[in-house]
């Protein structure tokens, strides 16, 4: 909700996109990771809603706030749309990568 600082790479295109994807990648690494530390089996279910549908929501929760609740930031689309595919890239880390490494 702050407005970010000025950084060297502004003049790449896209970089805050590719920021989004790369925050909410991690952030469902993150999750995928503390999820199978714990358990020894998948539950399906506990993972779609938590590692899926609610960071999509939290993050259009997120632009929804910034659209309507600050004068200095704007929600965007496309911010979705990258924070979308940052899940989607994190969770199929997790399932692909992370797993076959924590169950070892």
């Amino acid at each position: 909700m702050f407005t970010p600082p000025h950084t060297p790479l502004e003049h790449v295109p896209f970089i805050d996109k590719w920021t989004h994807l790369v925050m909410y990648g991690g952030f469902c690494s993150v999750i995928w990771f503390e999820y199978l530390r714990r358990h020894k089996t998948l539950c399906w279910r506990r993972l779609v809603i938590w590692a899926l549908v609610a960071p999509v929501l939290m993050s259009g929760a997120v632009e929804l706030a910034q659209a309507y609740c600050t004068a200095n930031r704007s929600g965007e689309w496309l911010d979705l749309v990258a924070n979308s595919l940052g899940v989607l890239v994190g969770n199929l880390l997790g399932y692909f990568v992370l797993r076959p490494v924590v169950w070892k």
